[in-house]
């Protein structure tokens, strides 16, 4: 008996995963259907795949050698499905979007009205969260993502790299002063992130040398707000070039310290599984944001 695809897709579906459970999610089936589809591969190739411990599955030597065959195998059936879908129809259906606030309302919402009008029938949700979310957990279908990625299992696609600076508005640096060092921030409310903590983390050198973690004021989750909170004079705030540009070059936000500021940049990525049925609707939106936003999107 040969291998076939539903059993590929299940085994590669259990490791992208972690777990059969959530395996079985992804591929709209039940927990008992994926379990033994994985066994009657396993049986066939007469080899472990995976460990099942009490708390997770672990690769064999096996199956991990197996998993880059299997991958390669389902990413060029998907390719060649792919080719064929795109001469016969357009990308139709509803497709998930998650981004932070901040991404979303700068970034991504400018964007809808031109990709609606070159894709009208794909149906956009716009998700925000302020966290990294699960894609699967939160039915996603693609995410962008700030900062370094950390989840090696989904297909991941740069979107652009956007510096951060310190920034204050004039109202409040007419009451309170403009700081002409790191150390004078001290005496200035500093508005911050509640999570994660290395958002706090300015790119100016404290008095040891490294980066300087500051204490805030006043903290919120959402850089949106704290955006908000700087253009009403609230404090001093460190943010993205993405999601300020606009404020800068108005004037309603001015940067600090641009002689000693480190060249600190965010990388941004779209995030996704590529095995799915929706794959030529992720690639469209991906593709138009990308090519919407050009070579260096975010530098001034």
């Amino acid at each position: 008996m040969k291998t076939t695809l539903d059993e590929l897709q299940a085994f590669v579906a259990v490791v992208d995963t972690g777990s059969i459970t959530a395996a079985s999610e992804l591929l709209d089936q039940t927990v008992s259907a994926t379990s033994r589809t994985l066994g009657r591969l396993e049986e066939k190739l007469q080899t472990t795949l995976l460990r099942r411990t009490t708390r997770r599955l672990e690769l064999t030597e096996e199956g991990s050698a197996f998993l880059q065959r299997a991958r390669a195998i389902l990413v060029s059936v998907d390719e060649a499905e792919e080719l064929m879908a795109a001469r016969r129809v357009r990308p139709a259906g509803r497709l998930r979007v998650d981004a932070a606030t901040p991404f979303m309302l700068h970034v991504l919402v400018p964007l809808v009205d031109s990709f609606r009008a070159k894709y009208p029938e794909v149906e956009l949700e716009l998700h925000s969260h302020e966290g990294i979310v699960d894609l699967i957990e939160k039915r996603s279908d693609v995410a962008f993502r700030i900062g370094a990625l950390k989840n090696s299992s989904m297909h991941a696609r740069p979107v652009g790299i956007s510096r951060i600076r310190v920034l204050a508005s004039p109202a409040y640096l007419a009451r309170h002063g403009t700081p002409s060092s790191p150390q004078q921030l001290a005496q200035h409310v500093l508005l911050g992130f509640t999570q994660p903590d290395s958002l706090n983390e300015w790119p100016l050198r404290d008095a040891s040398g490294e980066l300087l973690r500051i204490q805030p004021a006043i903290a919120s989750s959402s850089g949106e707000t704290l955006r908000h909170m700087a253009l009403a004079g609230f404090g001093i705030v460190c943010l993205s070039d993405f999601m300020t540009r606009a404020d800068r070059h108005s004037g309603q936000l001015v940067t600090l310290f641009d002689d000693q500021l480190l060249d600190v940049r965010q990388s941004i990525h779209a995030v996704y599984y590529r095995n799915t049925a929706l794959a030529s609707r992720i690639t469209c939106f991906v593709d138009h944001v990308i090519g919407a936003l050009g070579a260096q999107p975010f530098s001034d």
